[in-house]
């Protein structure tokens, strides 16, 4: 395994822009702790609200709230019956949204009133036990840890090194990342710690091989190739924000065609970045490579072959028994109303788990075939020192946790998002400049309101009906908010994953802190973004449609 060591390159040497990253990761890495960090902010974010709160700052706007279908479905299967909602005007069954647009009156709350400190100390251990980072990152790391500590994982990379194209890892590591947004949990939790490791296997910077996976997991993360149970929430808020102004619904296929071009535009983006700009900037790395195909002996290989063939079986096996529990009508993993595999359903509920069953069946089989996993201890033994190694995460995040629910409560995110998007909407400025700068807007919000969903509920009730009367389609609106809500992902702190990625920017590089990650990030986010804006503006200006039968304009 790689030892741990720093870059080879001294800081400071090479252009004026690797000397900003320099400087910028040196002082990144100068900030406290991230745990103490948080506690910083938590004391910051407390003092604010209470001088906001003597002021009786608050703000009122139209939102996308979720109807609680939930409880109905609940009632009605209490009942041990059917519950229809029927039309009280015509009598005829009626059509219940998943949201609908309420006017709502966000005032700021403080922390230290009376309420706001019974809410600090009585949710304390239930704003952690809801974190659900936590249960996704110890689920996902089950699986994958028995997988590493068996040997699979190396296994693996040698082969897909040795199979893939050398010029084409990066891409098609990039790509898989983006293309993860299906279940985004596991692109972080699995692909970017692999990406690391086949970057490190080929005698790249592993640093490089995981800036360049984090970019495609998280900073292209609102399109894809595929249609992604994201498209389906932001799609059903923007039908709910268009009949405010008596406009027609779209489907998840509005944004399709710009989805595609901008996934396959933007993963050559990030590969151009990670070549020209990251790799040079981290130089040779000098920690130990892990050993080649070529190296291995030949009674090492042949223990490796059988591993990887009885990895297979389990891969298969688990495969057939997903398939089984998937295709058939009526099947488990199907939605029980609608008998739908894809959307909201248990299949795509139980993407992690069937992910993280996957490396552990295969790890297993790998272990048996290799001889590298002799009995049931080895397989407890291996994900004990998984978990083992995950100890700073899990401390981080409890802290993490707490932040995020304080800074809900105070409101202040959804005051901030109001205001600016106001600021906006009064600005006496052109369709294309107005996008422009909703596009600039979302971005700078990201930094707070890192969720997709979260901030369309706010955005999509204002800017739909204005952009309508300005002849603008809402799925041009909605492209546009995809490239707002992305780039910075990398970046901000609340990013659920961020101490994860440390995590694994420590194993290759002892020093390694939170300003390491943002001086990797950061020519990818202004790179993202950059190329993504001008992609847009050319886009709007051609009038090429963004789905099929989706113009830019009404």
């Amino acid at each position: 395994m790689a030892a741990e060591t720093a870059k080879s390159k001294e800081p400071g040497e090479g252009g004026f822009v690797q000397k900003l990253l320099d400087g910028i990761e040196k002082v990144g890495n100068k900030v406290p702790h991230p745990v103490i960090m948080f506690l910083y902010l938590i004391a910051i974010i407390a003092v604010l609200s209470q001088i906001l709160y003597m002021f009786g700052v608050s703000v009122t706007e139209e939102i996308a709230v979720p109807v609680p279908i939930e409880v109905l479905r609940d009632v009605r299967d209490a009942l041990g019956g059917s519950i229809v909602a029927y039309d009280v005007y015509t009598g005829q069954p009626a059509y219940i949204p998943e949201f609908i647009i309420e006017e709502q009156t966000i005032p700021i709350q403080s922390l230290l009133t009376v309420p706001g400190l019974r809410f600090v100390f009585s949710s304390f251990v239930a704003n952690f036990a809801g974190f659900g980072v936590v249960a996704v990152t110890l689920v996902a790391m089950a699986g994958v840890g028995v997988a590493e500590q068996a040997g699979m994982m190396a296994a693996l990379i040698r082969k897909l090194v040795k199979v893939a194209p050398r010029n084409l890892i990066a891409f098609i590591l990039i790509l898989v990342g983006v293309l993860s947004s299906v279940a985004s949990d596991a692109g972080y939790l699995i692909l970017i710690p692999l990406a690391a490791t086949a970057f490190l296997t080929l005698g790249r910077h592993p640093l490089a091989g995981m800036a360049a996976a984090f970019a495609g997991v998280s900073a292209i993360f609102a399109v894809n190739l595929l249609i992604t149970p994201v498209d389906s929430m932001i799609t059903e808020i923007t039908n709910e924000a268009i009949g405010l102004a008596g406009g027609t619904p779209i489907t998840v296929t509005a944004n399709y065609f710009f989805s595609v071009a901008s996934t396959l535009i933007l993963s050559v983006v990030a590969v151009i970045v990670t070549e020209r700009i990251i790799e040079p900037r981290l130089g040779k790395y000098e920690g130990e490579s892990l050993i080649g195909d070529d190296d291995l002996d030949p009674e090492a290989a042949k223990a490796e072959a059988r591993g990887l063939q009885y990895a297979l079986y389990g891969f298969l096996i688990v495969f057939a028994v997903v398939l089984l529990l998937s295709l058939p009508p009526g099947a488990p993993l199907r939605h029980p109303v609608t008998g739908n595999l894809i959307g909201t359903t248990p299949f795509m509920d139980s993407l992690i788990f069937i992910i993280s069953l996957i490396f552990l069946i295969s790890g297993i089989g790998y272990g048996l075939g290799a001889k590298t996993i002799k009995s049931s201890n080895d397989v407890i033994s291996a994900v004990t020192k998984t978990f083992a190694g995950l100890s700073g995460l899990i401390f981080m995040l409890l802290m993490i946790s707490q932040f995020i629910a304080f800074f809900n409560y105070t409101n202040l995110p959804r005051v901030i998002a109001v205001v600016l998007a106001n600021a906006l909407e009064q600005a006496n400025i052109g369709a294309l400049p107005l996008l422009v700068g909703m596009i600039l807007v979302i971005i700078m919000l990201n930094f707070i309101i890192p969720g997709v969903v979260p901030k369309w509920a706010i955005f999509a009730p204002i800017f739909i009906p204005l952009f309508i009367r300005l002849e603008v389609a809402p799925q041009t609106v909605l492209a546009a908010y995809r490239i707002g809500d992305s780039p910075t992902n990398v970046l901000t702190p609340l990013m659920v994953y961020l101490p994860f990625i440390v995590t694994v920017a420590q194993k290759y590089q002892k020093d390694a802190g939170l300003g390491t990650v943002i001086a990797l990030m950061i020519p990818y986010t202004l790179a993202i973004a950059l190329v993504w804006i001008l992609l847009f503006v050319i886009w709007f200006v051609l009038g090429i449609p963004l789905g099929p039968g989706y113009p830019v304009n009404v």
